[in-house]
């Protein structure tokens, strides 16, 4: 590796700016869900179109993260940060003038380009540029900008999708606006300046000598590890949270009831992220994730058996803690696992096959419900899946708590 001088930005400024990108995101994943909710009314969708909606969403979001994974091993990870981010800006604005489901669908496929790329990038872009004594403190606390986005889309929900005069199609013109702020980064964001100090020839390494690397008995046992975390967590989270609002409305509760119980519920995700923030650095990623893990697999079989307004918002508060806040943990957990040469496409590897169960999620639940299945049978599936994840990384999970990054 060659030492080439690179423009330094702090780790708080990084932060923000890295953290905006991901708070539109999330903004965008959390009006998805309250949008499915809207458009069952407006264009009477069924629950197996609303779930097609999800998993097409999620399949731009797996190709997207496998594509720019390589791409940002290659051109360098603020390259692709900007171009994911403006290619699912763009078509979110555009998604305001889909005329019916098909043209949603198409829409929906480039959005989760841009997410899924975006997400693994932007993370390891971050954990290349600070410090490592604070680097899974500053991963958590990048990933807990999801929830702000989540809590914007809530309100966003709350009080504009209900008016007439606003409804879904505007608050999809709202989550245009990360296009100009994509524009404004070009000019400000460095990039990593551990990926900076590789040479050519570990640049343009194949795209298939990067993936045998990340079956070799180097790294066979993250990446297995990985892959069956990233899968069970997604497949269970985008099966739950794209549906929580419709789950509220199926239990009895109005549209604009069901949006204010999850915005309460989303609040949760704060306190959530702010305490894997603190021991992460102090516990270690692995027993930080399986323990929030544990958490969520327990609140989404509570939630699932829940009938009462008072115990859906205590379980599905403590649902957004814990899961959220394994999110943190597993992002911080990813990009530690690899080599910078291949980092980021191992990031963006498991982030695909995550995008997989995120496919699965939403269209298993339009199937169960359609069938006639209880929402405790199908919260109890997830829970079984994150069990899954939980072993995985129990047994094959090894502890990178503080490690240089540096090869």
């Amino acid at each position: 590796m060659n030492n080439l001088p690179c423009k330094k930005i702090s780790s708080n400024k990084l932060l923000l700016i890295a953290g905006t990108g991901w708070l539109f995101d999330a903004m965008d994943v959390g009006l998805l869900s309250f949008i499915l909710a809207a458009l069952k009314l407006d264009w009477d969708l069924t629950a197996g179109e609303l779930g097609l909606i999800g998993s097409v969403n999620s399949i731009g979001m797996a190709i997207g993260a496998f594509i720019f994974g390589i791409y940002a091993d290659k051109k360098g990870r603020k390259s692709a940060f900007l171009i994911t981010l403006l290619m699912f800006s763009i078509a979110s604005g555009l998604s305001a003038f889909a005329w019916g489901l098909g043209s949603l669908l198409v829409l929906r496929f480039f959005i989760g380009m841009g997410l899924g790329g975006e997400l693994p990038v932007a993370s390891t872009l971050v954990s290349e540029s600070v410090e490592p004594a604070v680097r899974g403190r500053i991963i958590v606390l990048l990933e807990s900008f999801w929830a702000v986005g989540w809590i914007l889309a809530a309100l966003i929900a709350y009080f504009l999708i209900p008016l007439p005069s606003i409804g879904w199609r505007g608050a999809m013109i709202i989550c245009a606006l990360p296009a100009f702020y994509a524009l404004y980064l070009r000019t400000g964001l460095p990039d990593s300046p551990i990926y900076d100090s590789l040479n050519s020839a570990e640049k343009k390494e194949s795209i298939y000598t990067k993936l045998i690397t990340l079956l070799s008995p180097q790294y066979r046992k993250s990446s297995i590890m990985l892959w069956i975390v990233w899968f069970c967590v997604v497949f269970s989270y985008y099966g739950m949270f794209l549906w929580l609002p419709s789950v509220m409305m199926l239990k009895g509760f109005t549209l604009v009831q069901s949006f204010g119980y999850v915005l309460i519920m989303t609040l949760a995700q704060l306190p959530g992220y702010f305490s894997v923030a603190w021991l992460i650095e102090r516990v270690g990623r692995k027993w930080v994730l399986a323990t929030y893990l544990l958490g969520t697999l327990s609140s989404a079989y509570l939630f699932g058996l829940a009938e009462s307004a008072n115990l859906l918002l205590l379980y599905g508060a403590l649902l957004s803690f814990f899961n959220l806040g394994a999110w943190g943990a597993m992002y911080a957990y990813t990009p530690e696992q690899y080599s910078t040469k291949i980092r980021a496409t191992g990031a963006g590897m498991a982030a695909a096959i995550g995008r997989i169960g995120g496919i699965l999620g939403p269209l298993l639940v339009g199937g169960l419900v359609s069938a006639g299945f209880s929402i405790s049978t199908i919260f109890m599936l997830f829970a079984i899946a994150i069990l899954f994840a939980i072993i995985a990384i129990i047994v094959l999970g090894k502890e990178t708590k503080q490690q240089s990054l540096i090869d």
